[in-house]
């Protein structure tokens, strides 16, 4: 759309965002969002310059839906084109804190992650050596850690933030693991398991639905990448004293990954009273459960 041609209806659509007849103001809205993000920078310069309370809340929450109109088309064609991409998902997901997250960053940052792991990687290496690798370059001179003092902090489970502060959660860390793995052909997977999201090696590489059968062993993210086997989940099921199940033994999709990140984001935003935030989050799980 070209913006200039529209500039003085957006304008003028802009300088009656005061308009004190709520089915006026409706028609109004609805134009906005018919331009989309071409209406943000006049939006937002508005919201900096309005005093009256009223139109800056109505300013913000058309903002607002632009922005998640715009995730939830990206995120709809994400599922629909295979999901083969955890870090889009990832990055999606995390554009519902902040609509401005610049992928370009993350996306040179995780390449300068990939790089340091590559540079130490050959093809005479063992599994376990792989992921030697692995755990060196991102616990020890990345310096990634979970969060164990704030295990909850919303932070922890958004992708800009864990890049910065290097803490994050069992699920962000693993998902963090998951993708540089994934960008190096190491055959690594995750596991759905409750309470604590670990990873598994599995034997061979590009197995189209991977079983417990194809696990050679599993992956603690939050323990700095340490190895164990599925005895340590049996004893974890069993502290929790809940059902074994086979998912938890058993590799899942980048989409059981995500809809689990959004999950844990709504137990979070709800204890934190975000309605707003619970109520987009279950906008996009909606989108996954219609698949």
């Amino acid at each position: 759309m070209d913006t200039t041609t529209h500039r003085p209806e957006l304008t003028a659509l802009v300088n009656l965002l005061d308009e004190p007849d709520e089915m006026a103001f409706s028609k109004i809205r609805e134009k906005l969002f018919y331009f989309g993000k071409d209406a943000l920078p006049l939006l937002e310069h508005a919201r900096d310059d309005v005093f009256d309370s009223r139109v800056q809340e109505r300013i913000a929450d058309i903002i607002h839906k632009i922005y998640l109109d715009e995730i939830i088309a990206e995120f709809s064609g994400w599922l629909n084109t295979g999901s083969s991409d955890l870090l889009k998902g990832f990055a999606l997901i995390s554009r519902t804190e902040n609509p401005l997250l610049e992928e370009d960053a993350i996306i040179r940052e995780i390449e300068q992650l990939r790089m340091d792991a590559w540079l130490e990687l050959n093809e005479n290496l063992t599994a376990l050596e792989h992921v030697k690798v692995l755990n060196h370059i991102l616990f020890h001179v990345h310096n990634f850690d979970g969060n164990k003092i704030y295990p909850m902090a919303p932070e922890n489970y958004y992708l800009p933030a864990l890049l910065s502060s290097r803490k994050g959660s069992s699920l962000s860390l693993g998902m963090l693991y998951l993708i540089v793995a994934q960008k190096l052909n190491v055959p690594v997977v995750g596991v759905n398991l409750p309470q604590h999201f670990i990873l598994a090696y599995l034997s061979e590489p590009d197995i189209e639905q991977p079983g417990v059968d194809d696990v050679q062993f599993y992956i603690n993210p939050m323990n700095k990448g340490s190895v164990f086997t599925r005895r340590e989940i049996e004893l974890f099921i069993n502290q929790l004293k809940i059902p074994a199940d086979i998912s938890y033994f058993t590799p899942c999709s980048n989409i059981d990954i995500i809809n689990r990140l959004i999950e844990e984001l709504i137990i979070i935003n709800d204890q934190q009273d975000k309605q707003t935030k619970i109520d987009d989050l279950e906008y996009l799980k909606k989108l996954i459960e219609s698949l």
